[in-house]
């Protein structure tokens, strides 16, 4: 199935302002969508579109502030972009600090705003590109039998086959059979592989590891 391409998303109750992003946006072959209002944005955007969202801070009904918090909390994890003519540096440290990727002054460069759109398209694909593969890890550890994901951890944390035997009370040779087995479901063809695997998906004990491994 073709990747269908990002799409950016435009909040601004100013039609002038619209018009001309319109403009600028599309001059570099980007889809565009655009609302007037918060409320709006909510009722027609969709999680699942690849994007970024361009947003004035002071918008009828609530704030952009507002509106990039209750995204948060709602688990839509969209790159924001702000657009001001009236910031102030206590407003802006707290939309960067909740994640924004810029925080442009009216009137801005177009080019500084294309730059910032291209940084949080490129944002968001990764974020994306990582949820992806955080479910196809998941869904190789449901794979797993009982035996096989309570040896894993300790896989993972470093331990030697006897010592791991040790730890859930059987043989060493028994536990290499695990280790082999879960490996190759894991799709992991490395000790250091599995343990950024099990990094990922967050199993006890592989992110010591993980720093481990990138100092070493």
């Amino acid at each position: 199935m073709r990747e269908q391409p990002p799409t950016v998303f435009v909040l601004d109750d100013d039609l002038s302002i619209r018009d001309g992003l319109r403009i600028l946006i599309r001059s570099v072959g980007l889809n565009v969508e655009f609302f007037g209002s918060p409320f709006e944005f909510l009722q027609r955007m969709r999680p699942d579109i690849a994007g970024c969202l361009v947003l004035d801070v002071r918008l009828p009904g609530k704030s952009g502030l507002d509106l990039q918090r209750e995204l948060a909390e709602n688990d839509i994890p969209l790159p924001l972009i702000f657009l001001t003519a009236h910031g102030d540096i206590p407003m802006t440290v707290r939309a960067m600090k909740a994640g924004a990727v810029e925080f442009l002054t009216k009137p801005f460069r177009d080019q500084d705003l294309l730059d910032a759109i291209q940084t949080a398209l490129e944002r968001d694909r990764a974020m994306r590109q990582r949820h992806t593969e955080t479910l196809v890890l998941r869904g190789r550890f449901d794979l797993l039998t009982p035996r096989e994901r309570e040896v894993l951890p300790l896989v993972v944390s470093g331990l030697a086959n006897k010592q791991i035997a040790a730890e859930i009370g059987t043989t060493e040779a028994t536990v290499k059979v695990h280790r082999s087995q879960l490996m190759k479901k894991m799709g992991a063809d490395s000790l250091p592989e599995l343990v950024r695997m099990a990094d990922k998906i967050g199993i006890p004990g592989s992110s010591d590891k993980v720093q481990a491994i990138n100092l070493s």
